[in-house]
């Protein structure tokens, strides 16, 4: 694995190292062949409420690397410009998503998700949207090391993994840029970094990535040692990269993602205890 063991680095920082190629080849060397987005909405059963996703994806060589987006927020000109384009020049584009997605199909292309770069494999089973919702908020969770009673902070309200924290005795404050409630009606904040001082560890979606608000998080739970778990769609190849530099863990799930398919699947969990896995 090419780690970044003893280089404190910031996501602009990451960005850096991959245009200088000093995690692969020339980034200008290397051109994406598809570009696509995926749209879906889901009600599972026995929900009283549902949810839409937005991801754009780009393939490069046998990798995907995906970013998801507000429904709706991603104009249609951004696929057409991805294809056929050098990852260069996509890490240059005006919208934050296309660069996220160019990042994560680079890192994906020169990092996989192999033991040997740090990644553990976890077997998702076939089964219904729900059945594997609930899987992989297993697989999520598994991965925070604290005791009954402590709090976490979810950013990206995902039911299932609310779920799975009350299930291991876990508090949570459920955090999402659009607020509301969630399905049990609880409150959900909006501003992350004002809620972060009041919880014990945190939970928090690759999504951050693509809205920008990922590096403060980063940088509160590195200055404070509080474990931050990152669940990842969106970034699953850029996130490993900050294990150790305030990324305690991370469950990786590049595309295809679950709610595409009801076969068996796989995710790919990193602690940082594994060979290659960043400290």
């Amino acid at each position: 694995m090419i780690a970044l063991t003893g280089i404190r680095t910031s996501y602009d920082g990451l960005e850096d190292l991959v245009r200088a190629g000093a995690l692969g080849p020339d980034p200008g060397t290397l051109r994406v062949a598809v570009a696509f987005t995926t749209r879906q909405a889901v009600r599972h059963d026995g929900r009283g409420t549902g949810y839409r996703n937005e991801v754009l994806s780009l393939r490069l060589a046998e990798a995907v690397g995906s970013c998801a987006v507000e429904p709706g927020a991603l104009p249609d000109s951004a696929v057409e410009e991805c294809v056929g384009a050098d990852v260069a020049r996509l890490l240059e584009h005006p919208l934050l998503p296309v660069r996220v997605a160019a990042l994560d199909a680079y890192l994906m292309h020169v990092l996989p998700h192999t033991p040997a770069n740090g990644a553990r494999p976890v077997p998702l089973p076939a089964g219904s949207s729900l059945e594997k919702s609930r899987a992989r908020a297993q697989a999520v969770v598994g991965l925070l090391d604290l005791p009954p009673g402590a709090t976490v902070l979810v950013v990206g309200v995902v039911n299932s993994l609310l779920e799975a924290l009350r299930s291991r005795g876990l508090r949570y404050v459920p955090c999402d840029l659009k607020g509301g409630a969630t399905e049990w009606d609880e409150p959900v904040v909006a501003d992350a970094l004002a809620a972060a001082g009041r919880c014990d560890a945190l939970l928090v979606s690759g999504m951050t990535l693509g809205n920008g608000t990922f590096e403060p998080l980063r940088r509160h739970a590195l200055a404070h040692g509080k474990q931050l778990v990152m669940f990842a769609q969106t970034g699953s190849a850029v996130l490993p990269r900050f294990l150790g530099q305030g990324v305690s863990a991370v469950c990786a799930e590049p595309y295809p993602f679950f709610w595409l398919d009801g076969g068996p699947g796989v995710l790919h969990r990193y602690d940082g205890s594994c060979p290659g896995g960043g400290r």
